[in-house]
């Protein structure tokens, strides 16, 4: 069956345009609770949320619907999803429940869900909430009506969590960093992990407003975090998005380091370390480079379709204990159950205090291919099995671009847009022929 309302990441969409709206979450919550509570009394779900102005509203229409299907709430305030999923496991509750939309602008919000293991909820769950979702709502028997509280420590116990997945007789003593939390949901949290392991760290995107998340700040913008590394002359950057699921990094020389290279550096460790074998998990993405570089460890890499939850699926498929994608998603599933930031960076600093090295002498051993991304808008989704001049130029591009290249045709899933990606060893060829293939979409889907 085709679910309605969730995509790859929850729901997501503007708020104030349905779904996105208070009446809506009210009903999700209620939906939602009566698929966790299974009719059980006494049940419970956590809520955090990152620090978009309309975060607020939606928590407490969630809290509203849980409440009416009999299910208790314990509210977290602002919160990283990765710190969402943490405690959910360690306080034993049915569910945690995030407000966000990520990356996205202040406008945008969402709802994403985790199971009690930690892990975002399978499609069977999620085509269950949809189906309560058409009922109509009910409210439990009066006594049976769900309480809600506040966890005033949830903060110091992820960060404690983030400061424990790396041996404890690693600190960062001597090292100069900036951390960007993107005016987000860790801007109380990502500072005292690492200032407490031994940093000096200067903060930057670390004072929301509820509207400035994400904006010009952050792993999806991180020039303003290059310019303070050079200027502060810090050792390294680290940008967070505005949940704290994502990782980008900058270098000493101002280099931007991506999820690509992020995550070679950590499997290189882990190889080092002996706790690696098997495969890790890209996407189809992921830059040739990364690809290259993973079979030189010996290891397997394998690609996903693109998003953490296909990554993820991948890695329980394969055993795989490591994954990630460019953009900064990086699973340490060794670490914990879902992509988290500031997991992912206290993994890459631990080898830098480890070897003596600098993140730009880490990422060495990984040659990152040029890559070009183009994404053509259509007045409609199309099929690409339909247009015959498309599968003649791609064809004709792989031809040039042989062993060292890739071409990549991707429809958006959620855009009548079509992502087309080239990469190969010469940025100008590559540069050439994404522009060919671009120029070939808008011709056949034109008429």
């Amino acid at each position: 069956m085709k679910k309605e309302y969730f995509g790859t990441d929850g729901i997501r969409g503007r708020v104030g345009d349905y779904p996105i709206t208070p009446d809506f979450m009210l009903k999700l919550g209620w939906a939602a609770g009566r698929v966790f509570a299974r009719g059980k009394p006494g049940q419970r779900v956590l809520i955090g949320k990152d620090t978009r102005i309309s975060g607020y509203m939606f928590e407490s229409a969630l809290e509203a619907g849980f409440s009416a299907a009999g299910v208790d709430t314990q509210l977290l305030g602002p919160m990283p999803t990765p710190a969402v999923a943490y405690l959910t496991r360690t306080f034993r509750a049915q569910a945690g429940v995030v407000i966000s939309a990520s990356h996205n602008p202040y406008y945008d919000n969402g709802i994403k869900f985790f199971g009690p293991d930690g892990m975002k909820l399978p499609d069977e769950v999620e085509l269950e909430i949809e189906d309560y979702l058409r009922k109509p709502m009910t409210t439990v028997e009066c006594s049976h009506i769900g309480k809600a509280t506040r966890i005033g420590d949830a903060a110091g116990r992820y960060i404690e969590f983030c400061k424990s997945t790396i041996p404890l007789g690693i600190n960062f003593s001597g090292m100069r960093m900036v951390v960007d939390c993107a005016h987000g949901s860790t801007y109380h949290v990502a500072p005292h992990v690492f200032s407490e392991l031994g940093a000096t760290v200067s903060t930057i995107g670390a004072t929301p407003d509820g509207l400035n998340i994400n904006d010009r700040v952050g792993a999806t913008d991180p020039e303003n975090l290059r310019q303070t590394v050079l200027r502060e002359k810090a050792d390294l950057g680290i940008a967070l998005d505005g949940d704290g699921d994502r990782l980008i990094m900058v270098d000493h020389r101002g280099q931007v380091v991506d999820g690509d290279e992020l995550l070679f550096v950590i499997a290189n460790a882990r190889c080092a370390s002996g706790e690696l074998a098997g495969s890790v998990v890209g996407t189809l993405m992921s830059n040739l480079g990364l690809e290259q570089a993973i079979g030189r460890l010996g290891l397997e890499f394998r690609r996903a379709a693109v998003g953490d939850r296909y990554v993820m699926e991948m890695m329980l498929e394969h055993g795989s204990i490591l994954g990630g994608e460019s953009s900064g998603h990086i699973i340490c599933r060794d670490r914990t159950t879902t992509g988290d930031g500031i997991v992912s960076a206290l993994q890459v600093l631990a080898e830098i205090a480890r070897t003596g090295k600098s993140l730009n002498e880490l990422k060495q051993g990984m040659k990152k291919y040029p890559q070009r991304l183009v994404n053509v808008r259509l007045r409609e989704r199309v099929s690409l099995d339909s247009a015959p001049l498309v599968q003649k130029v791609k064809a004709e591009a792989e031809l040039e671009l042989g062993d060292s290249g890739r071409v990549l045709l991707r429809p958006s899933g959620t855009e009548p847009l079509i992502r087309v990606m080239v990469e190969g060893a010469d940025e100008g060829k590559v540069h050439e022929l994404a522009d060919r293939l671009a120029g070939a979409v808008t011709q056949a889907f034109s008429a």
